[in-house]
């Protein structure tokens, strides 16, 4: 499983790598059909005082999932946008399951 994380026009934080890497060998090993996944990390100037996006997109069998989320801080954006991801897995899971 390979994984991609890329900081657009910001500086990189191996923290937060290390955390997305950490939160997404758990869902690799849940999901385990899942080939690819890219995750960006885009900061923007918002004055209602969010702006920390992320954006996340998985390649798998079938057409891509892709989701992003834009909150106070890149940690909650990173999470709401796992959720997300998530939910359209658990979806795309049910399709794959053989009708008898």
């Amino acid at each position: 499983m390979k994984t991609n994380i890329q900081f657009v026009q910001m500086p990189t934080s191996e923290s937060m790598e290390d955390y997305v890497h950490e939160k997404l060998d758990k869902l690799f090993k849940k999901y385990d059909w899942v080939i690819k996944s890219d995750v960006f990390f885009k900061k923007e100037n918002d004055p209602k005082g969010k702006g920390k996006i992320c954006t996340m997109e998985l390649s798998l069998p079938g057409p891509k999932i892709y989701a992003t989320s834009n909150e106070q801080n890149f940690e909650l954006a990173f999470k709401e946008t796992l959720s997300d991801i998530e939910k359209q897995l658990k979806k795309r899971k049910q399709e794959f399951k053989p009708y008898h």
